[in-house]
């Protein structure tokens, strides 16, 4: 096993690049291994564990053990410039299945399963928890919270970390 950060990844590519402290270069993160373990993205700097095969093109990473949401300017939560919201440990994490969601735009809408009820999500918040991007249908699991405009989304995660978490 091996501990390093997603240097970046592109869901619309399908793959993206792990670095760590060794010094064998970049480790490709194929959209597949991404997939195995319950996602559909992971955003910059976060902390990744894989284990690595050693292919002709090189490194590449076979399974992933853990993701960690990045630390950004070693602020992470307590960072001043984000407005990532103080989620109670009791709001419980609610199945939900995307609408959409625009990367761009850097917001999109999901719906808790059994409601039609729109819940906001932000980009910021996504990240904070380590995604970078969300596919329309994709299965996550949400802490919904009263917003400015309604409910969103505190807390956003994998729909595996669900059930493994």
């Amino acid at each position: 096993m091996i501990k390093g950060h997603v240097k970046w990844f592109d869901a619309a590519k399908g793959f993206g690049f792990v670095v760590c402290d060794d010094d064998g270069g970049d480790i490709l993160l194929h959209a597949n291994v991404l997939r195995n373990f319950g996602r559909s993205s992971v955003a910059e700097g976060s902390g990744i564990v894989i284990d690595v095969q050693v292919t002709d093109r090189g490194r590449q990473a076979s399974e992933i053990h853990e993701i960690t949401a990045p630390v950004e300017n070693g602020f992470g939560i307590e960072d001043p410039e984000r407005n990532i919201p103080d989620v109670a440990a009791e709001v419980p994490l609610q199945p939900a299945r995307v609408k959409w969601f625009d990367k761009a735009k850097g917001f999109g809408f999901a719906n808790v399963f059994g409601s039609d009820a729109d819940i906001f999500l932000h980009v910021e918040i996504l990240r904070h928890y380590g995604l970078s991007d969300l596919q329309p249908g994709e299965a996550i699991s949400v802490k919904v919270i009263d917003g400015p405009r309604g409910k969103m989304a505190g807390e956003v995660q994998s729909w595996d970390h669900v059930i493994h978490g």
